[in-house]
């Protein structure tokens, strides 16, 4: 296993180089925020170049700490060489698999133009996009039986931040 696919997880499977658990940031504390509206963020440092972060934990405790029963969570980074995604976590192959197709389509040097060497990982963060949204059901994210949420990092390491925003269903 190489260490620009190495896949950090603070669950299950531990195949990542270790560093403390992603922590919760309130960042909206400002009059017109509720409790059912607030955004929150996590603080996530990576250690490789590349790599798949698991922040599902993180981001059910955001759900949790909202006390939005039904409703959307959406998860964004605010980064243009990182994005996140919903895929298997049960097995750390998945993740490893996608981060060595992206690299295999977009190799890191290919004679971009852009002149800080990072080209590739701007075109893997616009692939993969910026934003997920997850249904609120019961106070849990709606997951499938294999899902979680990752944070791709595509030019680390590097401190990162996801926002996650939780919005209670209307009637709800």
């Amino acid at each position: 296993m190489s260490l620009d696919s190495v896949v950090s997880r603070p669950r299950r499977f531990d195949v990542g180089l270790g560093g403390p658990a992603p922590r919760l940031v309130d960042t909206r504390s400002r009059k017109g925020y509720d409790c059912l509206g607030r955004m929150v963020s996590l603080e996530v440092a990576t250690h490789c170049r590349t790599g798949l972060v698991d922040i599902t934990t993180q981001v059910q405790s955001a759900v949790a700490q909202s006390q939005v029963k039904h409703g959307m969570c959406f998860v964004y980074v605010p980064h243009t060489t990182a994005a996140v995604t919903v895929n298997e976590a049960f097995d750390p192959a998945v993740a490893e698999d996608i981060t060595a197709t992206l690299s295999k389509l977009v190799p890191a040097h290919a004679g971009y133009t852009h002149t800080e060497g990072n080209s590739d990982a701007h075109i893997k963060a616009t692939l993969v996009g910026s934003c997920q949204a997850v249904p609120v059901e019961g106070g849990k994210l709606f997951l499938g039986r294999w899902q979680g949420i990752f944070l791709c990092e595509f030019d680390g390491p590097r401190q990162r931040r996801c926002h996650v925003q939780v919005i209670n269903q209307s009637g709800g």
